[in-house]
């Protein structure tokens, strides 16, 4: 408790000598009471100094300093991920067997730095929005209710399209060529990663090569096109932990597909320029495994490895993905099949799309989202998207631009079976994620057997549409990033999301080579 000095009562004439002596409790002369104040001060201020100093003991054992930066839930642009070698004060508790990953701190040029020119890191799109909260995107808001985390399974029978919901959204618009970021703030949180690189069995070079391979697509010069990837492999090969294993232990994740990255040079001046790199064709890079949206079917071979693309939900507690699992179990599903896309040039792409959209025009059991009609505004809003996709028993995924498609994953996502017409758009892409048995989950329709496509659909029993479905739904959680929030306290989610399945095979095909 802090003392004052008495003051004379207010509108009253100061104290005299005699009245100031009266309130004194003692009699003794002026300088003993000197004497007596001056110790009393030395005393409190010797008091307050050992209290200030065992506080701050107190704080600095009990709260470590550190540099690790928890992700922030809403930034307007970019999210600094945790990128330094301190190790945080929270004891993580890994639940994957024989995974302890070790994250390289590059220099910026290679992630982080990439981020600061946003505007420019794609000649179509401005890729601020989405590179933020660490990949995520802007958070869906406000959202319908059928999509919150607090409403019931029954909101599905009710016309909702009104509604919204005020809670906490673990719904985004993430863009479908950012799986690299997410990855990156999924690991520099998650429980498995070690600080210490002696003790790891996964080294990850947490490269954005997607968002460079966008950013560089019309640079004419190849050599300027390929520098950062050409930097990196140098980099890379200079480290001890290379050295150990000659990179076989390490590997990068890429958002876009293996085509961006393998350019071949040759002799042929009339081969069309894609705007491909040659990072996955270099000695270095191909020791490594590479994990990305779409592998190359044919030369990828054991070292490229196909993961989800990213679709729009990344919950942060395992009750958000049961809940959303029983709704799209009882979602009502008014029509037999959908498409959403747009048609394509090129003999193959366009023969299949044109087949597709000109049946579902036609037929009343088909709901069509058109996506080549310039105002069509819909096809570019998420929940727009997915709500065809959730009132349909089948989804139609017609190759677009590649073979893959990250409308495969919504589909997924919803609970609608998805119907396939080449192997490679999922079936020889994402083995750690999908059942080797496709029949269990999807419908394959070949080119002979495209002239009727609804009637295919319509061959299916209704008992098998409903375990195909159960199926679907059952995959939801692995095919799902979570929010990179999710395990900033040390502990692991409650369930399997894509990253835990990569860093899981990942650790596994290493021990192989190890016993080998």
């Amino acid at each position: 408790m802090f003392f004052r000095k008495q003051q004379a009562p207010a509108g009253t004439a100061p104290w005299t000598e005699e009245e100031t002596g009266k309130l004194s409790k003692n009699k003794e002369t002026q300088y003993f009471t000197s004497t007596t104040i001056t110790q009393n001060k030395l005393r409190f201020n010797v008091f307050l100094f050992v209290f200030l100093l065992a506080w701050f003991l107190v704080f600095f054992f009990w709260f470590p300093p550190t540099n690790t930066k928890p992700h922030s839930t809403l930034l307007p642009h970019y999210t600094l991920v945790n990128n330094t070698k301190s190790a945080p004060n929270i004891i993580p508790t890994c639940n994957l067997e024989n995974v302890s990953v070790y994250v390289y701190s590059l220099p910026a040029e290679f992630n982080l730095g990439l981020l600061k020119d946003c505007h420019n890191l794609n000649i179509y799109t401005d890729m601020c929005p989405y590179v933020a909260n660490c990949g995520l995107g802007q958070p869906l808001w406000p959202l319908p209710q059928e999509y919150s985390a607090s409403s019931s399974a029954n909101d599905n029978n009710n016309n909702s399209s009104t509604s919204t919901s005020t809670s906490t959204s673990s719904w985004f618009a993430t863009y479908q060529f950012i799986a690299e970021m997410i990855f990156h703030a999924r690991v520099e949180n998650h429980p498995c990663r070690t600080w210490d690189p002696k003790r790891a069995n996964l080294f990850y070079v947490p490269f954005y090569g997607g968002l460079y391979a966008s950013s560089t697509a019309r640079e004419s010069d190849l050599k300027a096109r390929d520098a950062l990837a050409v930097r990196l492999a140098e980099y890379i090969e200079s480290q001890e932990t290379w050295r150990n294993h000659n990179g076989k232990d390490h590997f990068m994740v890429l958002g876009r597909t293996a085509w961006d990255f393998m350019r071949t040079d040759t002799d042929n001046d009339n081969e069309v320029d894609y705007g491909a790199n040659i990072l996955l064709n270099l000695p270095a890079v191909k020791n490594m495994s590479v994990l990305t949206v779409e592998r190359h079917p044919w030369t990828g071979g054991s070292k490229q490895h196909g993961i989800p693309y990213p679709s729009y939900f990344h919950p942060i507690k395992f009750n958000e993905v049961v809940r959303w699992q029983k709704k799209m179990r009882e979602a009502k599903r008014p029509h037999l099949w959908s498409f959403i896309g747009a048609p394509r040039n090129g003999s193959d792409k366009a023969a299949i799309r044109d087949k597709i959209l000109s049946q579902c025009h036609q037929s009343s059991r088909c709901e069509l989202l058109n996506c080549g009609a310039i105002s069509n505004y819909k096809c570019h809003k998420p929940m727009e998207v997915l709500n065809v996709m959730r009132k349909s028993e089948f989804c139609l995924q017609a190759p677009g631009d590649s073979f893959t498609r990250r409308s495969t994953f919504d589909a997924f996502l919803t609970g609608c079976i998805p119907v396939f017409f080449s192997p490679h758009t999922a079936y020889t892409q994402y083995a750690w994620y999908l059942p080797s048995d496709w029949k269990t989950y999807s419908v394959y329709i070949e080119d002979d057997r495209t002239e009727s496509i609804e009637e295919e659909l319509l061959k299916i029993h209704k008992n098998t549409v409903k375990k195909m479905r159960q199926r679907v739904i059952d995959l939801i959680p692995t095919l799902t990033y979570a929010h990179p929030n999710a395990t900033v306290t040390g502990q692991h989610l409650g369930f399997k999301d894509a990253v835990d399945v990569a860093l899981y095979a990942l650790s596994n095909q290493i021990h192989l080579l190890d016993s080998s």
